[in-house]
């Protein structure tokens, strides 16, 4: 079992997430999101990381050669997509490093994972034209499903209240953190943080994928 903090926008929450053993942090790059965060300011937090925590960049409907261009502007590990990336667009970049989100409704929604090039998928809810970090729970019982057909990272909503229950019911290979873990947007609560960072990985042992791991 991994976890992966997102919505990163400043070094001291940076730091802290590592320090309390994240897996991985996200840098959000949609411009939109109350918690974006430039490519210059994510490249700087970067180069003052303490540890080895895989670092991965949200993108949503970007052209594909912006993308490319702060993949390796600010070093990033993994790339995932949070917008409408058909199969066609995601199959321009390499599958071992790549992450695609999906926000099913139905158990029909989910038919195609099959046709996503991807690393893994990760399960989240949009709301109102939002495309992540609502701080709704996803659909658990269709993420459990998708668990079955393509490696999962559960998100949507999850916090140190709930993240247990999550964990019991779905049993993803990893769980992607946002809004639960702030005290306003982009910012980070240091004590929620290192409570469910604690709560996954005293469980993470039983896992053996590794979802989180840097691209080769």
């Amino acid at each position: 079992m991994e976890i992966k903090i997102c919505g990163i926008t400043n070094i001291d929450d940076a730091i802290n997430a590592c320090t309390c053993g994240a897996d991985a942090l996200g840098f959000i790059f949609f411009e939109k999101s109350p918690r974006y965060v430039s490519p210059e300011t994510a490249r700087h937090i970067i180069k003052r990381l303490p540890g080895d925590a895989v670092l991965v960049g949200v993108f949503v409907n970007h052209d594909i050669k912006t993308v490319k261009d702060i993949y390796e502007f600010c070093g990033l590990d993994l790339i995932q997509f949070h917008g409408d990336e058909s199969p066609a667009y995601c199959r321009q970049f390499m599958k071992h490093a790549l992450i695609k989100a999906l926000s099913p409704r139905i158990e029909g929604d989910i038919m195609i994972i099959k046709d996503y090039p991807v690393k893994a998928i990760i399960i989240d809810s949009r709301d109102s034209g939002l495309y992540g970090g609502t701080g709704k729970k996803s659909n658990w019982q269709l993420a459990a499903i998708v668990k079955d057909k393509c490696p999962l990272i559960l998100s949507g909503g999850l916090n140190p209240n709930n993240i247990m229950d999550a964990i019991k019911t779905v049993a993803p290979q990893a769980v992607d953190v946002n809004s639960g873990v702030e005290v306003a947007p982009g910012r980070k609560d240091p004590k929620k943080v290192k409570l469910i960072i604690d709560v996954v990985h005293a469980i993470k042992n039983n896992s053996l994928l590794k979802i989180f791991a840097k691209a080769v």
